[in-house]
């Protein structure tokens, strides 16, 4: 069971990672369109998804670090690391 925190923000990370990569490519596709108003609008949509897969992106792990470090600091735990 605690096994599962860990396994949901790792598949979580790698999710939000496809994401970022997704909204790469769909900016790179924004700059195939000829219409202006759809470079527009697939511009501003690719920025948002890149914005908000990149934010989960970095949040992820650093709440894994964190819970992490709580973890191994904890005073009663014996395998602490000096």
């Amino acid at each position: 069971m605690k096994y599962t925190w860990w396994l949901l923000q790792i598949v979580l990370t790698l999710v939000s990672g496809f994401f970022l990569f997704f909204g790469v490519n769909m900016m790179v596709g924004a700059y195939h369109l000829k219409d202006p108003f759809s470079f527009m609008m697939t511009f501003f949509a690719a920025s948002f998804v890149i914005l908000i897969s990149l934010t989960l992106t970095i949040s992820f792990p650093i709440k894994m670090i964190r819970v992490y470090r709580q973890i191994n600091h904890e005073p009663g735990n014996k395998e602490q690391v000096s």
